[in-house]
């Protein structure tokens, strides 16, 4: 587990990197592990001013720091090859962040990628990720999806009995066959948000075990169904260590079940779910020690089943890109409740980062171009979007802000651009790709008429629709 200094409150932004750049691990680190404090006491990421990104590329705005991905990537790939004696693959759970170039970034380092529809998996594919490292999950995917899965030559993950039946209506008379994963809900229990638990019985994801048999019994006999391993996930943001050890054994019983039946199985997907660190109060285990921990257990289960081992593969999202990216605001109006609160707001919110108002997610920020002063406020970050809980942080400790000054909020490269919506009629925001000084976009700031691309106004209401 990571180990960092309890902070004494107020700090400045300042004090905080000083102690934040603790760890090297991604998913352990508060920050991008590019992040420094710049000329003008303004926070720098990837080599690059953020208050000069702001006012070159707007606000808001998603910062990607190439390194802290790649580090990630690099550490789950080293972790398998030095603790695990099989074959493995790490997928990147393009759900977190799915776009181009976070796709080509995550290839280019030797990972795949898992997509649950198939707008994921057109972005892969495009992004030249190639179809041997591509698993299609989903608990509805529609037969459109299983279509494009099928002539893309990707790998489906079955996650119940209708993908099954489309499966075998879509293959028809095809001479070849598709590539299959079963999803099983392994029936673990972890300490995590009931939205993000995926591995209990009494979960939409996966068959119950107890459909074990009858299962495997049908997919072996059909010849367009090619079985060739099991996937299990137990949920999401997880700082335990003892569910992941846990699951391989369950899995490895899986698999000697499997076998029996003559099903070519030679493949086991452990899931991902491994936590960040969003606030000084977290503290997940690294992704080493996941790895090893997932590692030694499968390797154990299968020398006592006399098992070979299986190709290994995991599939974090996270871990990978969460600690990645910041997210960059223009602070605007501000609001004192005397003897209540004091409101600031930015110019972002619930549209660019739904996590707070759905999972009550905990977030750090600092004000950017004014590190070192002294967080002398408790203050409420408030989004502009109307609803009273479109809150990004509340009881933030701050240096006193005015409007104009850059906000930052840590931790939002999981979940906050895959989630984005435009409510109220906001534009998505842009992002950028920060790397060794140079800034690239890679999601255009939407427009206005962006927003009406997908409209259809009938022609019958044209004439009654008042002109400006």
């Amino acid at each position: 587990m990571v180990s960092t200094p309890s902070l004494d409150k107020p700090q400045s932004g300042r004090s905080f990197l000083d102690q934040a750049i603790a760890s090297s691990s991604p998913n352990q680190s508060l920050v991008p592990l590019t992040t420094r404090l710049g000329d003008n006491d303004a926070l720098e990421i990837g080599g690059c001013d953020v208050p000069t990104l702001v006012r070159r590329f707007g606000s808001a705005l998603y910062i990607l720091d190439e390194t802290t991905l790649r580090t990630a990537c690099r550490q789950y790939r080293d972790a398998f090859a030095q603790y695990y004696d099989g074959e493995s693959l790490v997928l990147f759970a393009s759900k977190a962040w799915s776009c181009l170039a976070v796709c080509a970034i995550v290839a280019s380092e030797g990972l795949g990628v898992d997509v649950v529809s198939g707008g994921e998996l057109y972005t892969a594919l495009r992004a030249g990720v190639a179809p041997d490292r591509l698993y299609l999950h989903g608990n509805n995917k529609s037969a459109q999806e299983l279509n494009e899965a099928i002539e893309a030559g990707i790998t489906v993950v079955a996650d119940n009995w209708q993908d099954l039946q489309m499966l075998v209506e879509l293959m028809g008379d095809r001479s070849d066959s598709v590539r299959l994963m079963l999803r099983f809900t392994p029936g673990i229990e972890c300490h995590t948000h009931e939205y993000i638990q995926t591995g209990h019985i009494d979960s939409k994801f996966g068959f119950d075990p107890d459909s074990l048999d009858a299962v495997l019994q049908f997919v072996s006999q059909q010849p367009s169904l090619n079985c060739v391993g099991l996937h299990a996930h137990i949920g999401s943001q997880i700082f335990e260590l003892q569910p992941h050890h846990d699951l391989p054994e369950v899995m490895v019983s899986w698999l000697q079940r499997a076998q029996s039946y003559n099903l070519p199985v030679t493949e086991l997907n452990v899931g991902g779910g491994l936590g960040i660190r969003y606030t000084e109060d977290d503290d997940p285990p690294s992704i080493e020690d996941w790895v090893k921990t997932i590692c030694d257990r499968l390797s154990g289960a299968c020398r006592e089943a006399n098992l070979p081992l299986p190709r290994l593969l995991c599939e974090p999202g996270r871990s990978l890109i969460g600690t990645a990216c910041v997210t960059a605001y223009s602070i605007g109006a501000r609001k004192t409740v005397p003897g209540v609160r004091d409101y600031i707001t930015v110019d972002g919110g619930m549209s660019d980062n739904p996590r707070p108002i759905t999972y009550q997610s905990r977030y750090r920020a600092v004000v950017a171009n004014r590190m070192s002063a002294p967080a002398t406020e408790t203050v409420t970050i408030a989004g502009k979007h109307c609803e009273s809980g479109d809150v990004v942080i509340a009881d933030a400790q701050l240096p006193a802000t005015e409007a104009g000054d850059t906000l930052v909020v840590m931790g939002t490269g999981a979940y906050n651009y895959s989630m984005s919506s435009n409510y109220n009629r906001l534009p998505r925001p842009a992002a950028v790709l920060v790397c060794d000084g140079e800034a690239n976009l890679i999601l255009q700031r939407e427009t206005y008429e962006d927003l009406l691309r997908q409209d259809c106004l009938p022609e019958r209401l044209v004439a009654k629709t008042p002109r400006p």
